[in-house]
């Protein structure tokens, strides 16, 4: 069983995203996988793979991209060491 842990943003409303990415994971990857979402820290968008954090919107401020969150499940269910994931780019964000 491979465990994907997210913490959000509440505030930022981040919760959508992290239904989406859960969403995704349990369809592509099946029954072996566990994704849980958690509100957590402002601005926060963490994805950890077995407690390896692969994902930081903090660090890169753009969300995982949910095809090579995939790839590194997948990755870990081999028992292969998971890696940085992707980040997708933020296409709707308007600065003011």
């Amino acid at each position: 069983m491979v465990t994907v842990d997210v913490e959000y943003c509440g505030v930022c409303n981040f919760k959508l995203q992290c239904h989406l990415l859960r969403q995704f994971l349990l369809e592509a990857a099946g029954p072996g996988v566990e994704v849980n979402c958690r509100q957590g820290r402002r601005g926060s968008f963490e994805v950890t793979i077995d407690k390896q954090l692969v994902h930081s919107k903090l660090a890169s401020l753009a969300f995982p991209d949910h095809q090579s969150v995939l790839q590194q499940v997948r990755r870990a269910e081999s028992g292969a060491p998971v890696e940085t994931v992707q980040a997708a780019p933020i296409k709707d964000c308007a600065l003011m």
